[in-house]
């Protein structure tokens, strides 16, 4: 199935020079959506991870989903303000910013084995902050996995090492695409 044909590209958003990937026509396809999900299990089955963590709002969609299928715990990581109870945060930079996440303080145990999702890795700024959100819980990360990955972006070299399964690769916009 050629998930790539379902990721449509937004020019000069959030803002101008910014090819944003829109996911939501794969989302809207309920056969792609499932094969997607399906495929990111998959690269995990041996990993064994307790839980999964997901920052939002994309990454939600992914690793619910995931966990739902796995039959396993799922951690939100969100922005400031919009969990109810105590919380560890982290400020990391985007590729046109700073943001910060935050999650609650007693979401995952020192040893536990997560996996991190997210829907998107471009230049690797969230998931590098989600994975030291994780770290700072002395957790252990059994994998990192997302749907897209922008490969001329490398921004799996910002991340401390940690090896990316992706679904669907990217190459720049003029160049013909792979699902892996």
């Amino acid at each position: 199935m050629d998930l790539r044909a379902l990721l449509r590209e937004i020019y000069d958003f959030p803002k101008e020079g910014i090819v944003f990937l829109d996911i939501t026509p794969l989302l809207g396809d309920g056969k792609a959506f499932h094969h997607a999900v399906d495929m990111m299990a998959a690269r995990f089955a041996d990993a064994n991870p307790t839980k999964i963590v997901a920052a939002e709002a994309r990454g939600f969609i992914f690793g619910a989903a995931l966990a739902y299928k796995m039959r396993i715990g799922f951690v939100p990581v969100r922005k400031p303000g919009k969990l109810p109870y105590k919380t560890q945060s982290v400020t990391y930079d985007l590729e046109y910013g700073t943001d910060t996440l935050c999650m609650h303080e007693d979401a995952v145990l020192r040893g536990e084995k997560v996996l991190v999702v997210d829907d998107l890795l471009a230049t690797g700024g969230t998931l590098k902050g989600v994975l030291k959100l994780v770290e700072t819980f002395g957790a252990e990360i059994a994998g990192v996995g997302v749907l897209v990955e922008l490969d001329f972006l490398n921004g799996k070299d910002s991340l401390n090492g940690y090896s990316v399964q992706s679904v669907v690769h990217v190459g720049t916009p003029d160049k013909k695409p792979s699902c892996a």
